[in-house]
């Protein structure tokens, strides 16, 4: 990125500061557990317990986690329409016990064929953010139903129709509304109510109030799609009734997608990103995710300075781990992409040799100012997510992230579909330079093109000891995500914390643009001072991530919901 295009990035930021600084809901009680191995069969966590449950009980049917985590991911489809989707995309970290292998699948949303770099320009050339984020055109080609088919083929042991089973079971039948879901219909309907008013008569009372938690609430349009993907396979999503009803909805409000770009859509394996950070092997999602590369980039130039002796959120801890952010975030908004279109750099990101430039530049007393960092140079030769995570004890472990981008997405809902559509096309570089939703920079390697897949920040991670599955972790929070996974790995690797503390901890984010420090409530006075004599803006406000996550030690399962969401639920059997 050259100094003129970050002079017009920072002032592009001023407008998207206030996305961070917005007040949140108090952290909730965490619900955490853990057994001990004999005569346990796994750990689930997820951010809703009829999911939570759901999946354990495939598990004690004999299932494998990879069977729990597909059960799991169309429950929350569900009970969580907000977050849970098969309207969108993500991906799926999977440690198979048969091959003793990591695989990624990338089920990432992709452009229409029809898209193009300037898309969503107006007639001065500026980003219409209502077309990139509440339009038809906001909306890329869905992955999920393809991504949960193909882990459950080729590494479950159940049949697509029993994985829906539960699903098809609360959508035609009925289930509680949960607070989560009560407070995303209350922020949520004006949007709601314009884009997708069949919703209003589902979720919303004759006063037009949302259903309280408790109230018992049925989704038969979405209970027929379900019932369809069972009977029909993928085939019902991609080509048969459902993307029929898709594609009319799209070319009644000026959508792209077609039945084309629909049949077209393959989930894809690929080999995921590895590290090692003192004696632990990190496992995570390879581009088009850009939070494994950034991990593992942030853990080598980290892993010599022994944040332990400075205390965990010291104001220097913080001070470090803030000013290895900023480089991350700013190679993060030159170097990555989809790898189909473009070479990204990942062995020189994840390098050792390139962490050890990194950390010469830092400054151990003062911040760098974001306008004295560039993105580095190779030498040649991206707020509605939710993760769970799933352990067995066959060996088996899975950390899926997936989202429909904004809470609902693009509000829209497919008549007689019963579920929403990302708006995941917000997620490319409309416009190099300008910032998206999350205030991320990005650049021409993550501009719209015919079938690419958009830049994201899911970072669905493993951690390996000994060769053995120790700790899965993820989390939701957009821009955030990359971070929050990197604050979870170091407060168990690196200050020795249990799981729920390690989940449970303040947190704290720096991406490079804008040049602030956020960070949750709970550090104290003197702390935030000291940072802010280092020349640090520091904002306090919103939660950041849901990290539900899971993990084995000496032959115990511990899992740890994230508090900071009221319905996390963590268990075992």
């Amino acid at each position: 990125m050259s100094k003129s295009t970050l002079a017009f990035a920072l002032g592009a930021l001023a407008m998207t500061a206030s996305l961070y600084a917005a007040p949140e809901p108090p952290i909730y009680n965490s619900q955490s557990t853990s057994h001990p191995e004999s005569g346990l069969h796994g750990m689930v966590s997820s951010r809703e317990k009829l999911a939570t449950e759901a999946a354990l009980g495939v598990l004690k049917d004999g299932g494998n986690a990879i069977d729990a985590a597909v059960t799991l991911g169309f429950a929350m489809a569900v009970t969580t329409p907000q977050a849970g989707n098969l309207g969108g995309g993500g991906f799926m970290l999977i440690r198979s016990a048969d091959t003793d292998t990591t695989i990624a699948i990338d089920y990432r949303e992709k452009a229409p064929l029809a898209a193009h770099k300037d898309m969503f320009l107006n007639e001065n050339g500026d980003v219409d953010k209502e077309l990139s984020r509440y339009s038809h055109l906001a909306a890329g080609v869905p992955g999920t139903v393809a991504g949960f088919a193909l882990a459950l083929e080729k590494y479950g042991t159940i049949t697509l129709a029993e994985a829906l089973a539960p699903a098809i079971d609360l959508a035609t039948n009925g289930f509680p509304i949960n607070e989560d879901l009560y407070e995303s219909l209350k922020t949520g309907k004006p949007r709601l109510e314009s884009h997708a008013p069949q919703t209003i008569d589902i979720y919303y009372d004759e006063e037009g109030k949302p259903y309280p938690p408790g109230h018992i609430i049925k989704l038969p349009n979405l209970g027929k799609s379900l019932q369809l993907i069972a009977e029909q396979g993928p085939s019902a999503f991609y080509e048969g009734p459902i993307a029929d009803l898709i594609v009319k909805d799209m070319e009644a409000h000026g959508g792209m997608i077609t039945k084309a770009d629909l049949a077209n859509y393959q989930a894809v394996e690929r080999e995921p990103v590895r590290g090692n950070y003192k004696g632990y092997e990190i496992v995570s999602m390879p581009p088009p995710s850009s939070g494994g590369v950034h991990i593992i980039q942030m853990l080598n130039i980290l892993e010599p300075l022994d944040l332990k002796q400075y205390g965990h959120n010291s104001a220097q801890s913080i001070h470090l781990m803030a000013e290895t952010m900023k480089y991350a975030y700013a190679d993060r908004s030159k170097h990555l992409g989809d790898s189909d279109f473009n070479p990204v750099p990942v062995e020189w990101l994840t390098s050792k040799d390139y962490a050890d430039e990194i950390r010469s530049k830092l400054s151990m007393g003062k911040a760098t100012p974001s306008t004295e960092i560039l993105p580095g140079e190779p030498i040649h030769e991206g707020l509605d997510t939710t993760n769970y995570t799933v352990i067995d004890n066959k060996g088996n472990a899975v950390a899926n992230t997936y989202t429909v981008n904004f809470s609902f997405g693009s509000k829209i809902m497919p008549p007689g579909t019963g579920f929403f559509l990302n708006n995941e096309m917000d997620d490319f570089s409309s416009k190099p330079g300008v910032p998206n939703a999350y205030g991320l920079i990005g650049g021409e390697y993550n501009s719209i093109e015919s079938e690419k897949r958009m830049l994201s920040s899911m970072s669905p991670t493993l951690v390996l000891k000994d060769g053995e599955p120790f700790l899965l972790t993820g989390s939701r929070g957009g821009s955030q995500i990359i971070t929050v996974v990197l604050q979870v790995l170091l407060n168990v690797m690196e200050h020795e914390m249990n799981l729920s503390e390690a989940v449970a901890a303040s947190r704290i984010h720096h991406q490079w643009l804008p040049d602030k420090l956020f960070v949750e409530r709970g550090l104290s006075q003197d702390t935030k001072a000291i940072l802010t004599e280092k020349g640090y803006e520091v904002v306090e406000g919103r939660a950041m991530g849901t990290a539900n996550s899971v993990s084995k030690e000496d032959g115990v399962y511990y899992g740890a919901g994230d508090p900071r969401r009221p319905d996390t639920f963590a268990e075992g059997f």
